[in-house]
């Protein structure tokens, strides 16, 4: 790696040793209650390597599952489980860890959870949805009332210290990809005609909300925010998007954040500049890889902090290659990440057993 990838870099309160941020992946190895697992433990160890690793999206509170397995921090066993995940990494060598909080909405199914989801609005997600039964039809969420927003603004921030306590040193607002806090952000899923709906001014407010609460229970240079701009994911649609996130930004801007992850990011697009301009703080770029390739991830990588992120995020390429950062910096080639079955089913195979260079 060169020189700007390899340059320590101050965010927060931490001193990241490099410039690469393993991206936070969804992978469905935790309990059935959403507790981390000891095999968990093992994969975020193998990628300690890692100057930053924002760990996978856990729901701040039970209505907010999205599918089977996926992790959870509103309890005190999950807790306990994390803790585990964030002692193996740092005995491992490892640096900073922050959790990503992430409530899916819409995203959700009641035989999974047991729970009938909630959403800006009652539109259900236009796609059957995974649950422990297998691929079932959507079912349409309740639209939330004011009080479910305010009950959901605590839950975000209770889990913002719950991570705290299970040793991580900060946490990431999921805003991205189609769940909850998209899904207020959204036109197609965002109908309310109250303060939360309508104008961009009115979509962005709860989405901000979570984020400044969040920010004021454990410090806003603890906290991350990610954002999906023009992102179809789940069947979102946003119609005003070079407005839309701007404003989000800016009203965030002033927060003393300790950054800004921007998903796809592509230094083609005049956005991409736009929302650089409007945010003072670090910013975390997720690249566009055409391949896998180590030349291909290298340019991508180069391609946004030559643009002006401060650091670049993976996600695959962190996946198939447990030392992902030496590969790169010796110019080896990556490990191919296995077909996409076991990046979901659970168990070792295609999550723990990718080989390291020696």
């Amino acid at each position: 790696m060169n020189a700007t990838k390899d340059t320590p870099f101050r965010l927060g309160g931490l001193t990241l040793p490099h410039r690469l941020v393993m991206a936070p992946l969804t992978r469905n190895r935790a309990e059935a209650d959403g507790t981390p697992t000891g095999l968990m433990a093992t994969y975020y160890a193998q990628r300690a390597s890692a100057g930053l690793i924002i760990a996978e999206a856990a729901t701040p509170n039970a209505v907010g599952q999205t599918y089977p397995n996926i992790t959870a921090i509103h309890s005190p066993r999950h807790v306990a489980g994390w803790r585990k995940v964030t002692d193996a990494v740092r005995a491992a060598g490892g640096g900073g860890m922050f959790l990503q909080l992430q409530h899916g909405g819409r995203v959700g199914h009641p035989a999974t959870s047991g729970l009938t989801p909630v959403a800006p609005s009652a539109v259900p997600l236009p796609e059957t949805i995974f649950t422990p039964d297998g691929h079932r039809p959507a079912v349409t969420p309740r639209a939330m009332t004011e009080d479910d927003i305010r009950a959901t603004v605590a839950d975000f921030a209770a889990a913002a210290r719950r991570a705290r306590d299970a040793g991580f040193e900060g946490v990431e607002v999921h805003a991205a990809n189609g769940h909850l806090l998209h899904q207020f952000l959204a036109g197609s899923t965002n109908r309310r005609t109250d303060a939360y709906g309508g104008s961009p001014a009115g979509r962005i407010r709860f989405p901000a909300e979570v984020v400044e609460a969040v920010a004021a229970e454990i410090g806003a240079d603890r906290v991350g925010v990610r954002i999906s701009p023009g992102s179809t994911v789940n069947g979102v649609r946003e119609d005003d998007t070079d407005t839309l996130h701007p404003a989000l930004v800016a009203r965030l801007k002033d927060l003393g954040l300790a950054y800004l992850h921007l998903v796809h990011a592509d230094p083609d697009t005049a956005l991409f500049h736009r929302l650089r301009a409007v945010w003072p703080g670090a910013l975390i770029a997720n690249p566009v890889l055409p391949d896998l390739t180590t030349d291909a991830v290298a340019a991508g990588i180069d391609r946004v902090l030559g643009a002006g992120a401060e650091l670049a995020a993976l996600g695959r390429p962190f996946i198939a290659n447990p030392d992902l950062v030496e590969r790169l910096r010796l110019g080896a080639p990556l490990n191919p990440v296995r077909e996409r079955y076991f990046m979901y089913v659970g168990g070792a195979a295609g999550y723990t057993d990718y080989p390291a260079l020696v």
